[in-house]
């Protein structure tokens, strides 16, 4: 007898499919106060990352930026010029990093077939409002910083729009670098008191909340694409087979803009305020003024607090209170004191 021939696979037999590999990370402008605090997050996770800092990576040079993105699954882009005061004459110099170069970064993340997170900042608004700018609210900016930055965001989404997020935040301190918590304590330090606006509002913000969430972003990016690879294998009749939860739990991000602030607001007065309780300095050593007495080359914007709703949207939840997060800075040992700034000179 001659054996019988083997029946065909069912045209509906999925087909499967392994969970996703491990992400190779890239972080530009790693070198700074957020990308350091971004990086300590990513080795706690033993991730596979490629840092670049500002002297690694010209991301004004498409072709170099093109070779650094190649080959990694998630880009950080950080690089930027923040010199607020300084763009105000070199506007030009800010919008071939913050413009230009942010699309360079978008080309080529698409190209390469990787998720992007571009930080981006309050600037873009002119702080006319008087609740919290919502992610969709039209741009508005002030300063020359603010139009390059508003450019830089429009370039990323146009780039690379199923794969981009753009993420701003704002009144950022933290351990590595200058801040504004490290002049009022370095003032306090030689002086009986300081004087500080009370007519600017915003959310102070911990750096390492950010890069908790920058994180937690592109986990949610990646499960976001997962999800629609799986719907196109089915759409195609193969199947999703071997997914699994570890490809498709967990929240969805739909690439888009979110806002990496600290929850709540309070002015650069109040902030000091606490700064001060939370490190023993007597708060009246605090003094209330406004912005006309600090007159500088480049506007502020007077309302900068930012609205979350994205992230619930996104399944994800916003970052904590500010204070709640100025007093786990304050414990971790990241504000520290100068000289005599406990007591009365």
């Amino acid at each position: 007898m001659s054996a019988a021939a083997p029946e065909p696979a069912s045209a509906s037999a999925p087909v499967p499919v392994s969970a996703p590999a491990a992400p190779r990370y890239l972080v530009t402008g790693a070198s700074g106060m957020l990308g350091l605090d971004l990086q300590a997050a990513l080795a706690a996770r033993g991730a596979d990352v490629t840092a670049l800092g500002r002297t690694d990576l010209d991301v004004t040079d498409a072709s170099a930026v093109l070779r650094a993105v190649a080959g990694h699954d998630v880009v950080f882009n950080l690089a930027a010029y923040t010199k607020v005061d300084d763009a105000e004459s070199f506007e030009d110099e800010a919008y071939d990093v913050n413009a230009t170069g942010a699309g360079n970064v978008a080309a080529a993340a698409r190209e390469s077939g990787a998720t992007l997170i571009h930080v981006s900042t309050d600037y873009v608004f002119d702080g006319s409002a008087t609740s919290p700018y919502p992610e969709d609210a039209p741009y508005s900016p002030l300063s020359a910083y603010g139009r390059t930055k508003a450019q830089g965001e429009r370039n990323v989404l146009h780039e690379h729009p199923s794969g981009a997020y753009v993420v701003r935040t704002a009144w950022l301190y933290g351990k590595h670098g200058s801040s504004f918590p490290k002049t009022m304590l370095k003032l306090i330090a030689d002086r009986d008191t300081v004087s500080v606006v009370n007519d600017q509002h915003g959310q102070p913000t911990w750096t390492v909340d950010v890069a908790t969430q920058l994180l937690r972003l592109a986990d949610a990016a990646r499960t976001s694409a997962a999800g629609l690879h799986s719907a196109a294998l089915r759409s195609a009749g193969l199947g999703s087979a071997g997914l699994g939860s570890a490809g498709l739990g967990g929240p969805h991000a739909a690439p888009g803009i979110y806002h990496a602030t600290n929850s709540g607001e309070t002015t650069w007065f109040g902030f000091t305020q606490a700064l001060f309780g939370e490190l023993q300095i007597d708060p009246d050593r605090v003094q209330p003024t406004d912005s006309s007495q600090f007159v500088r080359p480049a506007p502020r914007p007077a309302y900068s607090v930012l609205g979350h709703d994205a992230w619930s949207r996104a399944g994800i939840e916003p970052l904590r209170n500010w204070g709640e997060a100025l007093h786990a800075a304050a414990i971790s040992g990241v504000l520290e004191k100068h000289g005599n700034a406990s007591g009365r000179r």
